[in-house]
């Protein structure tokens, strides 16, 4: 029982994994192109199943999960949501909302508490603390669903918004046809010389948050969730390579739903 499987050993996978040793577990790394099923017949009863892949990657490690893995599964992907996970038949599995950010050759730098639920919740606090990545625990249900839309609405309105107003890492570029604002390069600028467009980009996040999850979300509240994360570092760029992605995802659901988001859509070019 004081075993943990990790799938997937990036730079958040690392992370996880670093804390869980100092906290005496063992862990049990699976690479791409293991064999989860041979692994799980050496490993039959992990504390712990920890998917840490790439986002395109989730849903078919979900699929593919041996089953008696599936009962100890904990989740830490961006943009998930229980509809995610509810796809695959699982119910109730661990999920924390990742607050810090980890590059490679740099240290992981936390922006505010990550937001842990579940019946591992505890483990993966106890992990990011003895790591000095502060973390804390929350209620499943409704709770936790606030705190992954509002990660969400985090980040999708910084890396969408960001394609108008700037902060591009070193070898990406703004969609074509998108006009880029100079000089905004951080959450703090965005907010600060672009609240108005912000805000409009921010509200059609929430009225796909809203469609996806059929909750109507106080607003205020995750717009004030959002700030308390660009205090927690000002200087986040507000974009970076995956933000095309991003929006194109966002447009879909979009459309899915027959919203109009006509700020979205302007960016798309």
């Amino acid at each position: 029982m004081n075993e943990v499987v990790v799938i997937g050993l990036g730079q958040l996978g690392r992370v996880f994994a670093g804390g869980l040793l100092r906290v005496g577990r063992t862990v049990v790394p699976v690479n791409r192109g293991d064999d989860m099923a041979a692994l799980a017949q050496v490993h039959s009863g992990p504390e712990l199943v920890l998917v840490a892949v790439a986002e395109n990657d989730l849903h078919s490690v979900l699929a593919s999960l041996p089953e008696g893995w599936k009962p100890h599964v904990a989740l830490i992907q961006n943009e998930l949501l229980p509809r995610d996970w509810q796809a695959h038949g699982y119910v109730n599995p661990t999920v924390i909302s990742v607050w810090f950010e980890k590059k490679k050759g740099i240290d992981a730098k936390p922006l505010i508490a990550s937001p842990a639920a579940g019946p591992g919740a505890g483990l993966l606090c106890r992990a990011l603390t003895a790591i000095d990545l502060p973390c804390r625990e929350v209620a499943l249900g409704n709770e936790l669903l606030f705190e992954l839309v509002r990660k969400n609405v985090y980040i999708l309105t910084t890396n969408i918004a960001g394609l108008k107003t700037g902060g591009t890492l070193k070898g990406t570029s703004t969609l074509k046809g998108t006009s880029t604002l100079k000089g905004t390069s951080t959450v703090s600028q965005l907010w600060a010389q672009h609240e108005a467009f912000a805000r409009q980009v921010a509200n059609e996040v929430m009225d796909i948050q809203d469609a996806l999850t059929g909750t109507r979300f106080d607003r205020d509240a995750l717009i004030a969730g959002m700030l308390e994360a660009f205090d927690g570092d000002p200087e986040h760029g507000c974009t970076g390579r995956s933000a095309p992605a991003r929006l194109a995802r966002a447009l879909q659901h979009a459309d899915a739903f027959g919203l109009a988001v006509p700020t979205l859509r302007s960016l798309a070019g």
